[in-house]
């Protein structure tokens, strides 16, 4: 195993790698049609990128119930424990999610923890997109989602709990605010920086870091937003973006773990070579100063 940069996950004691394997390329689809969940040829290409990363050093992996209907959570606790994952339980932090609406959040942590092949998750997040007043009631409302992962973290087993968000809504805040949360999971990357204003300063991620909580960052390369973008402006371009995009996030220094999704072990090389480049990070308070 290399070293590999780490940092403690917010109020935590968990130790975890500046970028994490993401999960939702596991489970589905992509844009492009060039990956399938069921084609048994591709699944193996993601099992071996998982061996991989537990080899190289990698330690977070966060995938979700909703990504493939579970299949990601089946492809992620195949290929944990084909890299041996019980010898080195330890040494991996895995992070899966319960809708925001599902019925029976106590039926999915089960069927998580059997998906995944585990006795304990180290994270379930509350999983949502842009929480409605009643959503963020039915989330923190008495026997709703929240009591129910705090309860299951007192039967151990979860150990942390925490929240997705791609929105900046005051229910965003209350959650944050209610002290009930280890880690925010949010939209961030060089076209998305809404959730981080230096120079104000303003922002969940601002908010979130003054809590204790570990950040996350899902769509850390714009989810292909920018690189169809430059595709379509210069489409003589053949420059591989990827290192600059992963880069910008990693330079923000509130920014715990960065989620990259990763189908093969070439894909996992190439993201651990950029987060130990440090050369490649900018300062960005300063890049902020100059061109506000």
């Amino acid at each position: 195993m290399t070293n590999v940069e780490s940092i403690q996950f917010g109020r935590t004691s968990a130790l975890v790698t500046r970028i994490g394997f993401g999960g939702a390329p596991a489970g589905l689809t992509n844009y492009l049609d060039q990956f399938s969940p069921v084609d048994v040829s591709q699944r193996e290409g993601v099992i071996q990128a998982i061996a991989r990363a537990v080899e190289v050093g990698i330690n977070y992996f966060d995938t979700a119930a909703a990504y493939g209907t579970g299949e990601s959570e089946k492809i992620f606790g195949e290929g944990l424990a084909a890299a041996g994952i019980s010898s080195k339980r330890d040494d991996i932090y895995v992070a899966t999610k319960v809708s925001h609406n599902e019925e029976n959040p106590r039926a999915s942590i089960e069927r998580s923890l059997e998906n995944l092949r585990l006795d304990v998750i180290d994270l379930v997040q509350v999983h949502g997109t842009t929480y409605t007043p009643e959503a963020r009631d039915q989330t923190l409302r008495k026997g709703g989602i929240l009591e129910v992962l705090e309860k299951a973290r007192e039967e151990g087993l979860i150990r942390h709990i925490g929240f997705t968000t791609e929105d900046q809504n005051p229910p965003v805040y209350e959650f944050i605010e209610s002290g009930r949360f280890d880690v925010m999971q949010t939209c961030y990357n060089i076209v998305f920086q809404h959730t981080y204003e230096p120079t104000r300063p303003f922002g969940s991620i601002y908010e979130a870091d003054k809590a204790g909580m570990g950040v996350v960052t899902m769509r850390s390369l714009t989810a292909g937003v920018f690189q169809r973008w430059m595709s379509a402006v210069r489409p003589d371009d053949d420059f591989d973006y990827s290192v600059a995009l992963l880069q910008f996030v990693l330079s923000n220094k509130l920014i715990d773990v960065a989620l990259v999704g990763m189908r093969t072990p070439e894909e996992v090389d190439k993201n651990v070579a950029v987060l130990n480049d440090l050369s490649g990070r900018v300062d960005l308070d300063d890049l902020h100063q100059k061109f506000v």
